[in-house]
């Protein structure tokens, strides 16, 4: 635990306070599910290369097991909303990932296609419940001044540990016609590391207050900060739960977040899941391909790093409709000239990777800074849920539509999904830089 700052004789509010090793630790630990979902979402991936033969596996089947994390996800972020916000954010903050270690090491004796679906239905569940518990979390002890920045940080987490799978993946496969369970087992290893690290985090202040538990609230404040900090009031608390949702202009906000969120996350979960599939039919060798959507993945990651360094400088607003507009117009043109040299390709496919940063970032930073402290996590874990459907649905139709339609009409699929992002996001995008959670989440 850090050294609290004592020396400042003048009170201060939370929201204002210095940055300290506490906060870093705490963005770290928070970035494990994200890790940890970008990890299982993208291995899939490469496993997959050697599963479908062996399984002989038809593309509905393909898009079902692709899907299926995605699909638990869904009803572990509605799940872990609801509980994080009655149950409080410590309780779920270990529990939920110990479940990842367990399924996760159940691939390994997997020898079915329904019991592979069931088991990452079931990772995607423990996963799902992690983001709106570790991102209340964060966003509640964060200082306003980099709370866009690490909350966008936990996005980063994810595609570091999309980078991971590849790079895992690929010496894995080389092993073994078996080395697809290593591979997928492989995700026990960061999710008990990521548990270990996180024991002894305390709850949440915010949280705490809203309960009533005042007392117990200062006491958390007083050691984390020091005894001149306080909690910001938040006046006119809606009761907590789903149905707060809907009422007093919130349900704009709702829909503003699965929207965008849904859009900026179709495309790419589309070429996570069959990223080598996708550079193969554009014209890359199988080797290729692989370490091709490898480098994308690489890039994605430094493209989220550029976002972080520009979020308090644009704005959300701003950094949200760049993101779309020149991600959308890369997938048109690779929709439209699908026939292009390999370099062109690969240079437009690096060019998408640049530009979604911004949008993804995003996912968590608006609907966390958007709705007050009771109904933080449910409005992340709806959000979330929400827009995983329509994740859940384009990576399952992926295979479908590019063994009917091809490559180059699926890449204008996802540039439709692109676009109508940025529509929404000029229509109804809020700037909430350097605001308060208080300010930010006032209707």
């Amino acid at each position: 635990m850090d050294q609290p700052p004592h020396g400042r004789a003048e009170a201060f509010l939370v929201g204002d306070a210095p940055l300290l090793r506490f906060h870093k630790r705490l963005a770290l630990y928070s970035g494990g599910g994200p890790f940890l979902d970008g990890y299982v979402l993208s291995v899939i991936g490469i496993a997959m290369v050697q599963v479908t033969p062996q399984w002989g596996l038809n593309s509905a089947q393909q898009g079902l097991i692709a899907a299926s994390a995605t699909i638990g996800i869904f009803f572990g972020s509605f799940l872990g909303g609801r509980l994080t916000d009655h149950f409080g954010r410590r309780r779920l903050y270990t529990v939920d990932l110990i479940a990842v270690i367990v399924f996760s090491a159940a691939q390994l004796w997997v020898d079915d296609f329904w019991w592979l679906f069931l088991l990452r239905v079931l990772i995607g569940v423990a996963i799902g419940a992690d983001y709106p518990v570790a991102a209340s979390l964060l966003t509640e002890f964060t200082p306003k001044k980099y709370r866009g920045p690490f909350i966008g940080s936990l996005t980063v987490m994810w595609f570091a540990g999309a980078a991971s799978a590849y790079l895992v993946g690929d010496v894995v496969t080389r092993l073994s016609d078996q080395g697809w369970r290593w591979m997928l087992a492989s995700a026990a290893i960061p999710a008990a590391l990521i548990v270990l690290a996180r024991v002894g985090t305390p709850e949440s202040p915010r949280w705490l207050a809203g309960k009533g538990r005042v007392d117990e609230a200062n006491a958390v404040v007083a050691k984390i900060f020091g005894p001149h900090a306080t909690l910001e009031i938040e006046p006119g608390r809606p009761a907590g739960g789903v149905d707060a949702l809907w009422k007093s202009g919130y349900f704009g906000r709702i829909v503003f977040v699965t929207t965008f969120w849904t859009a900026s996350i179709v495309p790419l979960f589309a070429v996570y899941a069959f990223g080598p599939r996708i550079l193969t039919g554009l014209g890359l060798d199988g080797r290729t391909a692989s370490m091709g959507s490898a480098v994308i993945t690489i890039l994605l990651l430094v493209s989220c790093i550029i976002a972080l360094t520009a979020i308090n400088k644009l704005g959300r607003r701003t950094l949200l409709i760049h993101s779309f507009a020149w991600s959308g117009l890369t997938l048109l043109l690779l929709g439209l000239f699908p026939g292009s040299p390999v370099s062109v390709i690969l240079c437009l496919f690096a060019t998408y990777a640049i530009f979604t940063g911004g949008a993804q970032v995003l996912q968590l930073v608006y609907p966390n800074e958007l709705f007050p402290t009771e109904i933080r996590g449910s409005a992340v874990g709806l959000a979330s849920s929400l827009s995983r459907v329509g994740g859940a649905l384009g990576t399952y139709l992926l295979p479908i539509a590019l063994d009917r339609w091809g490559v180059g009409p699926t890449m204008l699929g996802a540039a439709a999904i692109a676009l109508a992002g940025l529509a929404v996001s000029v229509a109804w995008a809020p700037e909430t830089r350097g605001k308060s959670l208080v300010d930010s989440a006032r209707i």
